[in-house]
């Protein structure tokens, strides 16, 4: 014959099945995919949004109609820009993509064959292309030529992460503090990144370039002499304000 458990024990063992189940559905709903850790924020908005050094690509588009190949003046010098900085900041070949099997694809042909020449004429040697031939997903488009290069870029960002309120609340204690918020300064730290012209300049300075030695010894001369050192240019009058009515 068998017995009922006590009321008491039943008792606690519903309301350990509750508190089970409470600690399960609660585990569920703990998020663990948090952004940024605001209590690892800097307060320097150069170290929360630092300038980084990397590969980046620099490139342009040459549109091709279906009916005439060559360029246009405006894409000749596009092409040619692109060619000097190439040169200038370039570290791997120029990549020319080029589209087949398209309505413009003879075209594209007659045009990629002036660009070749233009690259050549600005000093990029021919092993410096590589032509790489594509199909659209669409073939009923006019797909361009894309010309790209790697170069060395100072990125910043990326900008608009708010991981807190900007107003007084409960989680946000950087406002009771007086912290900024974490996105100040992001935006100046990314325009300042995108307009530096040499990304090695924010590492380190630039070398002194050689002295003009024959202006430097003019300047000694006269001032071995006590004449003036100044430099007087033959058109500096013309710069001056009318003289009348002195």
């Amino acid at each position: 014959m068998t017995t009922r458990p006590p009321l008491d024990r039943k008792a606690a063992l519903r309301a350990a099945g509750a508190l089970a189940g409470a600690a399960i559905a609660l585990g569920a709903c703990t998020h663990t995919n948090d952004v940024v850790a605001t209590n690892s924020i800097p307060d320097d908005y150069k170290q929360r949004h630092p300038i980084a050094i990397q590969e980046a690509n620099q490139s342009i588009v040459v549109f091709v109609g279906h009916a005439r190949g060559g360029l246009t003046a405006t894409q000749r010098a596009d092409v040619m820009g692109l060619a000097q900085t190439w040169l200038r900041e370039g570290t791997g070949a120029i990549q020319a993509d080029l589209p087949v099997d398209t309505p413009n694809a003879r075209a594209a042909a007659g045009s990629m064959r002036e660009i070749e020449s233009l690259l050549a004429a600005a000093g990029v040697p021919p092993r410096g292309v590589i032509v790489r031939r594509y199909r659209p997903e669409d073939p009923r488009l006019l797909p361009p030529i894309r010309l790209s290069y790697s170069k060395i870029a100072a990125v910043a960002g990326p900008c608009g992460l708010w991981p807190e309120d900007l107003g007084p609340s409960i989680k946000n204690k950087s406002y009771f503090e007086n912290k900024p918020y974490y996105n100040f300064g992001c935006a100046s730290q990314r325009n300042l990144a995108a307009m530096v012209d040499n990304p090695s300049d924010l590492v380190q300075p630039r070398a002194e370039t050689p002295p003009y030695t024959v202006r430097r010894t003019a300047a000694f001369e006269k001032y071995r002499k006590g004449t003036t050192t100044t430099t007087q240019y033959p058109e500096s009058d013309k710069a001056k304000l009318s003289d009348t009515g002195k």
